[in-house]
């Protein structure tokens, strides 16, 4: 059986993640999948960011829509 005769993996793991960790490493970078979540998580934080810092400053200066003139 797979399961019963896996090998235990927590000691390598918990090696690295000390190891990464005493480096200065921020804890949610740590895990080589980090990369591939973190990046459309940044890419829609700083574009609904940059969105609402649009829409704004189009209200401040009395646009009412995102295009019109």
């Amino acid at each position: 059986m797979g399961l019963v005769d896996a090998k235990n993996k927590v000691p390598e793991y918990q090696r690295a993640y000390q190891h990464a960790y005493n480096a200065h490493t921020r804890i949610w970078r740590i895990n080589p999948r980090s990369r591939m979540l973190l990046t459309p998580y940044n890419i829609l934080l700083w574009g609904t960011t940059a969105a609402t810092m649009y829409a704004m400053g189009r209200r401040i200066f009395g646009k009412n829509t995102w295009f019109s003139d």
